[in-house]
């Protein structure tokens, strides 16, 4: 416990792998061997449960692969909890051998490990989304069934590469079914997203900011507040919800506050309200702060008060009272200088004007699509994707999803037919939205997806984006460009079939890669 090893994010140490007492995120030792602990207990509970159908089960493992996802719970007390309850559960089957991560990761090859790596991290990425739509009362047995099944393979002996490798395309399938899945039960909950333009300054008075995924939590948290004259500010990827009609009828849901999640420590500090933490995206948090930090759900951070299931917000509306806010408006800027950010451009929105797009394509107006999006970070080199965006021509439009976006979202690059330039297509799990939108760009003109004037240009951090990157594998679709940095989990052979099969490759300069995309 002195000692971790944990290699699942972008920006790992060394580009290698955290070690030593504190990982780059800021999870110690001692947290990350209780995260290695629960995943070893999830597989033990998947092997018991293998075979039978059990929702209870279900939903204690997407909990389980939720809770080890990067900056989600940092909490020692709560992750020891959870990892009991899995122990109970599995003794009720019938206890079996519970292996330490550690042995699964070393006691095998270097090409095993990295597909069970990417194969572990996938499904991790898959239990976020199947939570969310889960705390909406949507789920898909399919989806339980076959986490439980990708654990026991991570898990399991006699795997081997080419068993490995069906499982990572299958999780690419599964993850396309959950993100349809989610984008259902968001639609069908709040409506479906329209085009909104956003502000980023504060308004005086008494606020709070709410940071994260989870819609449902904003939706309760505003139903809380009517009427109490405490306005609600997004952060980082809560920024979509001013979009969806049934959460923007709520007149205190005022605008966005800050950027991307890496940025907190500092927009956070002095900030007079409270702030609540709905999903990922948490960083260790500093002292200066930390008596308006809440949390809830699966969050967890050791010293903060955390919101339990009955998700009464009472707390953190009467800090935001008693700070009460700022005396005048507080004017924020993008990291660009801008004061205002789009949103809402999903594939509802897209789509209901395929025709006009199509006819930009067919006439030269619009010469390529590229989908600039995914994680930020801290990781120094991702001032290359706003560097991409200025210097994208301006007969192209570029599709953004997830917090990657604050790196160029508050730019005025102008308007194709009427179109913005920039739109911003909503979450991560929104990529769901892009898919459809060239799928049916691809039947429109009667070709394969590969072969529309679209390019992918991803940032990755966490492990939402590995399964994404799996369903586009899954996909067939090709030429991805990925960055800032290669996930260090996969190895030389591993790399070599995914650019002999898919054509993967680093991001290298925006010029030389817009070059090489627009002159092919």
């Amino acid at each position: 416990m002195n000692e971790m090893f944990c290699f699942q994010c972008e920006q790992t140490a060394g580009g290698k792998f955290c070690n030593g007492k504190e990982g780059v995120c800021g999870k110690s030792s001692s947290t990350a061997f209780l995260q290695d602990e629960l995943t070893g207990a999830l597989i033990g509970l998947a092997r018991s449960a293998n075979g039978r159908d059990n929702e209870s089960i279900y939903r204690l493992v997407i909990e389980g692969l939720f809770t080890t996802v990067t900056n989600v719970n940092f909490d020692e007390t709560s992750i020891n909890k959870l990892t009991d309850q899995i122990r109970k559960e599995t003794a009720k089957l019938g206890a079996v051998k519970e292996y330490a991560l550690t042995e699964l990761w070393w006691d095998t090859n270097e090409d095993v490990r990295s597909f069970r790596s990417i194969l572990l991290f996938g499904i991790r990425g898959i239990a976020a989304y199947a939570h969310h739509a889960l705390v909406l009362g949507y789920k898909n047995e399919e989806i339980g069934t076959f986490l439980v099944k990708a654990l026991m393979a991570v898990g399991g002996e006699g795997y081997g590469v080419d068993e490995l490798l069906s499982y990572i395309m299958e999780a690419g399938r599964v993850n396309l079914i959950c993100m349809e899945l989610l984008d259902k039960a968001n639609t069908e909950t709040y409506g479906t997203p329209k085009p909104v333009t956003v502000p980023l300054s504060i308004e005086k008075g008494p606020f709070i900011i709410v940071s994260g995924h989870d819609l449902h939590d904003l939706k309760l948290l505003l139903e809380q507040t009517e009427g109490k004259g405490v306005n609600i500010y997004t952060h980082g990827e809560m920024l979509p919800a001013h979009a969806y009609p049934e959460l923007k009828k709520y007149s205190h849901l005022k605008g966005n506050f800050g950027t991307a999640w890496q940025n907190q420590k500092k927009e956070f500090d002095g900030v007079p309200a409270p702030i609540l933490f709905t999903t990922n995206c948490l960083m260790p948090v500093r002292q200066s702060y930390s008596d308006r930090v809440f949390t809830t759900a699966v969050v967890g951070y050791p010293g903060l008060t955390h919101i339990g299931e009955k998700k009464d917000f009472t707390p953190v509306i009467e800090k935001a009272i008693a700070l009460g806010g700022y005396k005048e408006m507080k004017v924020m800027t993008g990291i660009n200088g801008g004061k205002e950010v789009t949103t809402g451009f999903g594939h509802g929105t897209v789509l209901s004007v395929a025709g006009t797009v199509i006819d930009a394509v067919k006439s030269g107006a619009i010469r390529h699509f590229f989908l600039v999006g995914g994680c930020d970070g801290m990781k120094s080199g991702r001032n290359y994707y706003t560097e991409f965006v200025k210097q994208s021509p301006s007969d192209t439009v570029i599709l953004t999803i997830a917090c990657g976006k604050y790196r160029f979202n508050d730019l005025d690059i102008g308007k194709i037919g009427g179109l913005p330039r920039i739109m911003d297509m909503g979450q991560c799990n929104d990529a769901y939205s892009a898919i459809k939108v060239a799928m049916a760009l691809a039947e429109a003109f009667e070709c394969g997806v590969n072969d529309l004037p679209l390019t992918l240009v991803l940032s990755w951090y966490e492990q939402k984006a590995v399964c994404i990157l799996l369903t586009l594998l899954h996909l067939g679709i090709k030429d991805i460009l990925l960055g800032p940095s290669l996930p260090a989990f996969i190895s030389p052979n591993v790399l070599k079939y995914l650019v002999a099969n898919f054509n993967i490759r680093p991001i290298s300069t925006p010029e030389a890669d817009l070059a090489k995309i627009l002159n092919k």
